[in-house]
Parts: structure tokens; sequence; C-alpha cells
């Protein structure tokens, strides 16, 4: 009876052994770092415009320039709790005190300063993808905005999604910094760029691809829209739409019907497009407009995908 105690103390050992170097938080090589050069602030600008940083951490309703005071605060309702943005303006309260390397840790490993998981509310699982010199250059726009010491609240969850460790579990199986879709080697730099900046900067598969019970992005229905990761004001989750050219999808619009929507928010059909994708819009607008040119000739050539989301 002894021994099979002493068995059962050894597998359990071996098992919390095993569970801690599995959930270990990953940083980015330091080489890859010191690598880089010197950060271009106006290239930094347009990485922060594309990637929708204040869409998220500017205050709930803020227009104009007060979207560049990062003060934090936006809820994301989800089934797995409520997920609060934090301050990430350039004061104490927020990243001011961050290193550079705690920067990239952060944008491509979801790895925070004191060492812990971040959660995938914030989507490094697309930014894992960026180009190492357009995240030096996003933390050095961003240490030019305007500061703020507001704190935001703690996220509200419950167990077991309040233990950050186990995420590290999840992004053995979601984080990665390869493309999702395999382009061919003589593609476009059109189509190149349009992959980066939807699959990466523009994250768009957060919302638009079709999530499995544990909230990792179902890849073999990219783009093919979703029930949406945030639950309502009445209480429901929404449909994020089909921007494939799959049955339900965006098939019958063109290239150039795409980028005009991404700029002015209207559709083809004279419809405007609505909830978070107006923030989406605000944002588009602001790249050169052979970007949006370039996520609609990515979009016009990844694979076709009926919706993604039970039909109602």
């Amino acid at each position: 009876m002894r021994k099979i105690v002493y068995i059962g103390v050894l597998g359990a050992i071996a098992s919390a052994s095993a569970f801690w170097v599995l959930t270990a938080p990953e940083t980015v090589d330091a080489k890859v770092i010191a690598s880089l050069k010197k950060p271009d602030v106006a290239n930094g600008e347009l990485v922060f415009n594309a990637g929708g940083c204040a869409s998220c951490h500017a205050a709930p309703g803020a227009k104009g320039d007060d979207k560049r005071v990062l003060t934090g605060g936006h809820e994301l309702v989800s089934p797995f709790g409520t997920f609060v943005s934090p301050n990430i303006s350039p004061s104490e309260k927020g990243i001011g005190n961050w290193t550079q390397q705690q920067f990239f840790n952060a944008m491509m490993k979801g790895v925070a300063p004191d060492g812990t998981h971040l959660y995938p509310s914030f989507p490094y699982t697309s930014y894992a993808k960026m180009q190492p010199q357009d995240v030096a250059d996003l933390f050095a726009f961003m240490k030019t905005l305007p500061k703020t010491e507001n704190v935001a609240a703690d996220h509200k969850l419950s167990f077991p999604f309040n233990i950050r460790r186990g995420l590290g579990l999840w992004k053995q199986l979601y984080l990665s910094d390869k493309p999702v879709i395999a382009l061919a080697d003589d593609v476009s730099d059109q189509l190149k760029r349009g992959q980066y900046l939807t699959e990466s900067l523009g994250h768009c598969a957060e919302c638009h691809t079709p999530r499995g019970f544990i909230g990792g992005l179902k890849t073999d229905q990219w783009m093919a829209g979703a029930v949406s990761a945030e639950i309502g004001s009445d209480g429901k989750p929404g449909i994020v739409p089909n921007i494939t050219s799959g049955q339900g999808g965006i098939g019958s619009w063109g290239a150039s019907d795409i980028a005009y929507s991404l700029e002015t928010g209207f559709t083809p059909d004279f419809d405007s497009l609505g909830g978070s994708m107006t923030s989406v819009v605000e944002n588009m607008k602001l790249l050169p407009a052979s970007d949006r040119e370039a996520i609609a000739a990515y979009l016009k050539a990844i694979p076709a995908h009926a919706n993604g989301y039970p039909a109602k």
C-alpha cells in the first residue's frame, strides 16, 4: 500500500513539473531586438492605425484626438468572463516604465512585464506575426502619445479562467508566427502586404473566424464569419459576417468594393457597416489607399467558405 502511495505522489510531482515546464511564458529573443534599425515614428503611427489600438484602449466613446489618450477601460463581456483593456499610455500607470523587450514580449508572445501570461482578449495571436521592426516603430510612436494616470479595473473572471498559468498550454495550440494562408512564392507584393495587414496588424480573423470551445480560432474556416466572442447588451452574442467569397459571404463584392467600404463604411448595396466595424473603418481610412486595396486583394484570394456560424 505504501509503495502505491509513493508511486502516486511521484506521479503527481512529475505531472506538476511537466505542467510547469509546458506552461512557462516565452520571450522574444533579445538578439532580434538588438538587430533592428532606429525606430521610424511615422511608420509606427501607420502600424498604430492598422492595429486599431485606439479602438480598445481609448476611453469608451472617445472621439477625435481623445482617441489617442489610451486610458483603457473598454469592457469585453465574453462567455469566459469580462475582460477590461488596460491603460497603455506612456505614463507610469500605463507602459511608461516598460522596456522595449517587455513591449516585444507583450505584443508577440502575450507575456506581461511581470512574466505572467496575458489573456488573448489582447490579440497577440495575430500580432505574433508582426515584423519586429514594426513592433519597434509602434513602441516609439506610442511613447509620443498623451499620458493618462487612469487605472483600469481588473478583469472579472471566475475559476478556472482566472488561472493565467494554464494559458501556456493554450498558446502551445494557438500561438504561431506563421501565416495562416499559404501563398505562392511568386504572388504580388500587394497580396503579400494584404496578408500581413489582414492576418497580423488588422487582426481581422479575431472577429471574423469561428472559435472552438476553448477560444482558439478554427483556421480551417478562416474568415468564414462567426458568433461574436462578445456578448451584447441583450445578453446574447451577435453575428460577425463571412468575408470570404463563399456562400453567405462577399463573393459578389469586387476588390474595389471592399476597399471602398473600408474607407467609407458603405457597402455596394448602399448599406453601411455597423457595430464594431465603425471603429475599424475610422482606423482604416487613415491608411494609404494602397493598403486598403491590398487587404481587398487578399480577401478575394483566400479560400471560400460557407458561413461559419449556425443559421438562425
